[in-house]
């Protein structure tokens, strides 16, 4: 039982009007909804307010998070695009009939919901301006800064900056993040968690711009979307039979190469495989830059530090 509630607020009665928040939300859905292979993944409910005509009102907000984390689900993930502003060291979420007083929800509102509810894995993301404050001691409300057992938060600025928009009416942060959730962020298994997406996000801005924040109390890493493994799992499973043991050296031979006289088909199946995994840094050809010459030359290659550890995963029965 995974649900995604995802926001985009453009439309504001006393703030600026945003140009990209709805289309983040809506580019983000299906990458949500289904993994790579079409199998259904989170329940998304998208609402977004491009005018007048659909605003989302304070008590829209709040009473969505209140579904989105009620009984029944297992994994909530909520997503938030719009404006924030900075109140008393914690963060608002703006909604379109904030004012300057009371600009909308304050994400220590939306903390207690957590706090109270019985979903145990919940990741929030947020691209607004001044996101960071969102786990600060003033927005959790105690001086341990504690966030509950199950939590992740995601953010695309510290509490100081603002969170830009591009001129293609999309915000920064939310395209850095369709390309991580498109297989950008995936590990060697396909696998895409939070973590991952913050060390992609993080890499994805320089030193002068909005820095991405993380915080999270979990456990254990859970998909937030599945992609095809980069490499087929019967050829990973192969790591223990072409490397008898880790510090194992595979020689190689012009043999493996299909572009030469008297090369061998089961040769050349395996060099496919190590093909693979090279190009997931798995392994590295001895003396050589490349896996080519190395066969050309009678060399071989061996695991990399990456490689000994899915090594010992498959040895472990794990993959």
């Amino acid at each position: 039982m995974k649900r995604a509630l995802l926001l985009g607020i453009d439309h504001y009665n006393s703030f600026d009007a945003l140009g990209g928040c709805a289309n983040d939300a809506e580019a983000l859905e299906p990458l949500l909804a289904r993994n790579e292979d079409n199998s259904p993944n989170f329940a998304c409910r998208t609402l977004t307010a491009r005018d007048s005509s659909s605003p989302i009102s304070r008590d829209a907000l709040l009473e969505h998070v209140h579904e989105l984390l009620g009984p029944g689900g297992t994994f909530a993930l909520f997503y938030f695009a719009g404006h924030g502003a900075p109140m008393n060291g914690d963060v608002a979420l703006v909604t379109s009939n904030g004012t300057q007083t009371t600009p909308g929800v304050m994400f220590s509102e939306i903390l207690s919901v957590i706090n109270a509810s019985t979903v145990n894995e919940v990741v929030i993301i947020l691209d607004c301006c001044f996101s960071g404050g969102a786990t600060t001691i003033g927005a959790l409300g105690n001086q341990l800064a504690n966030l509950k057992n199950g939590l992740s938060v995601l953010t695309a600025s510290r509490s100081d900056q603002v969170s830009m928009e591009t001129a293609h009416g999309r915000g920064q942060f939310s395209t850095y993040l369709e390309g991580a959730l498109d297989a950008g962020a995936a590990d060697v298994l396909g696998h895409v968690t939070v973590a991952g997406l913050y060390a992609y996000l993080s890499e994805s801005f320089g030193a002068w711009e909005q820095r991405p924040t993380f915080k999270a109390n979990i456990d254990r890493l859970q998909d937030i979307r599945k992609c095809d493994p980069r490499v087929p799992l019967e050829t990973l499973r192969k790591l223990t039979d072409w490397f008898p043991t880790f510090d194992y050296d595979f020689p190689l031979d012009p043999s493996f190469e299909p572009t030469e006289e008297g090369s061998n088909p089961a040769n050349e199946a395996i060099f496919s495989g190590l093909q693979k995994f090279r190009a997931c840094r798995l392994i590295e050809p001895i003396d050589e830059d490349h896996l080519y010459f190395a066969a050309m030359r009678s060399k071989g290659c061996r695991l990399t530090p990456l490689g000994k550890h899915y090594w010992r995963q498959v040895k472990a029965g794990l993959i």
